[in-house]
């Protein structure tokens, strides 16, 4: 990104926001390839493209040079701003600062870096954590947007709520606009409001937990025999649908509100397997998938593989006016503490 071109951001987004823009992006890559928010073709973007592509899609980079003064806008009233150091767990970290209910906040905060940083094992004493939550009517926390600034691998990661124009749930985004969280390939679902489990989280749960709200469909991923349904204890399992793949692998479909399928049928790729519910041993809507082979647990992630969302180009600039507050009220804490 060229100095004339980091002048066009700032003017556009305000100072507070471009710097931020700036010092970020050019330390936040991963290495996964990601995919254009483009309906279902997918477009693998580099990683090294995806500073100046943010210049090029905001239209930026055509020579025209844009003046715009903005007040700096911030956030509701209703969100708390948080920043503090690790002192040794996360847990306790945030129990320390006075925050409701850490234990939770914790587990939401792990959940926006499980993908690309292990919080049990990659956090550093005085790593710092800047964040913007509050409490929902659940009394769940809410996390709008937060930096991990990483001394072991010497750079911050950001994640920031956003709901692109063609999803149905609001999902979380790097500020080079890259999706944190991985879409699995066929997957068994297209429709949910987050990841809530995956088998590399350190729960020891044996599959990958989708929340959704009941009644959202799931899918086969592959052309499949269903070899049982409503198996097992309903107790734990609920309503349930067992698929056999090709490769003698077993997905189990659990907590449904129903089957759309019965025993002995094929099924072909895409089709429609149940309907997400909340029944069995489940305290919330989810979709509960879990792949076994003979008596091995096999990670969906692996077994699918997966990809990564880029932001459309023309997308761009709404995204980063929308997270501008968030950062904004990040940034208005560190000022307040100097």
């Amino acid at each position: 990104m060229t100095e004339r071109q980091q002048w066009i951001v700032y003017g556009i987004l305000g100072g507070s926001l471009a710097f931020n823009l700036l010092h970020i992006v050019d330390g936040s890559n991963t290495d996964d390839a990601v995919a254009t928010l483009d309906g279902d073709a997918v477009e693998e973007v580099r990683p090294e493209d995806q500073s100046e592509g943010l210049v090029e899609a905001a239209g930026l980079d055509d020579g025209t040079l844009v003046e715009q003064e903005l007040t700096p806008e911030v956030l509701s009233d209703d969100w708390s701003i948080l920043h503090v150091s690790i002192e040794h767990s996360l847990t306790r970290t945030f129990s320390n600062a006075g925050v409701p209910n850490p234990d939770a906040l914790s587990m939401v905060f792990t959940r926006l870096f499980v993908w690309d940083f292990d919080l049990t094992r990659d956090l550093r004493p005085e790593d710092n954590i800047e964040l913007a939550y509050r409490i929902a009517e659940d009394g769940f926390p809410e996390i709008a947007g937060a930096r991990l600034h990483s001394k072991k691998y010497g750079k911050t990661f950001t994640a920031f709520r956003w709901k692109a124009p063609k999803d149905a749930y609001a999902s979380y985004w790097m500020i080079d606009g890259t999706e944190i969280n991985h879409q699995l390939k066929n997957s068994p679902i297209r429709e949910y409001e987050q990841v809530t489990s995956l088998l590399k989280d350190g729960r020891g749960h044996k599959g990958m937990d989708w929340k959704a709200p009941v009644g959202t469909p799931t899918y086969a991923p592959k052309t499949a025999k269903v070899s049982r349904v409503n198996f097992g204890n309903f107790r734990y399992n609920g309503n349930c649908v067992e698929l056999t793949f090709s490769d003698g692998t077993l997905a189990k479909y659990l907590h449904l509100e129903k089957a759309a399928v019965k025993e002995g049928q094929t099924v072909k790729v895409g089709q429609t397997v149940g309907f997400v519910g909340n029944t069995g041993r489940s305290t919330a809507p989810h979709l509960h998938y879990q792949l076994n082979k003979g008596n091995r647990v096999l990670d969906p992630v692996q077994y699918h593989g997966t990809y990564r969302r880029k932001i459309q180009d023309g997308d761009v600039v709404d995204f980063l006016s929308d997270i501008g507050p968030i950062i904004n009220g990040l940034d208005a804490q560190i000022v307040a503490e100097r």
